[in-house]
């Protein structure tokens, strides 16, 4: 018997160790992020008052990325419904709440002029935006590196 054949769907760009992410995919799932925080800013700004949840929210939003992203499945909510998980670029595996810390933080960095480390990826060969390469990332179809309990 021959081994069956692992075809790659369109909607997946393959960097040169491995199927990625796509910018469409990872785009939706942030925006999904996005939404859940917002609604939580959202009323702690009612109920606290603009300063206090403005800090609240951001210290919420290091801890959700960080622990989402840090776990074993690699996923937040956004990449969860979008099929998609953070992994090591070298082991492919988990990356732990420090790194997944350090890949938040460094997001900051990403959005700095006009968002130009999210864009990276269009043009990395890994497909990898600025704060996957500061914290040696990459962002992967669960269909090639699946989850076995969420969020792990």
């Amino acid at each position: 018997m021959s081994e069956p054949q692992t075809t790659i769907p369109a909607y997946v760009p393959s960097g040169p160790s491995g199927p990625r992410a796509s910018f469409g995919r990872r785009l939706v799932a942030l925006l999904i992020d996005g939404v859940l925080l917002a609604i939580v800013y959202g009323i702690l700004y009612v109920i606290v008052g603009e300063t206090v949840s403005f800090l609240v929210e951001f210290a919420l939003w290091l801890a959700y990325f960080a622990f989402f992203e840090g776990s074993p499945s690699g996923q937040t909510i956004g990449k969860r419904a979008l099929g998609i998980r953070v992994v090591d670029f070298r082991a492919g595996g988990p990356i732990g709440f420090a790194r997944g810390l350090g890949r938040t933080a460094a997001r900051i960095l990403s959005g700095f002029l006009c968002y130009l480390g999210y864009f990276w990826m269009l043009w990395d060969g890994e497909k990898q935006t600025w704060h996957d390469k500061l914290a040696t990332t990459v962002v992967v179809p669960v269909a090639y590196y699946p989850v076995d309990k969420w969020p792990g």
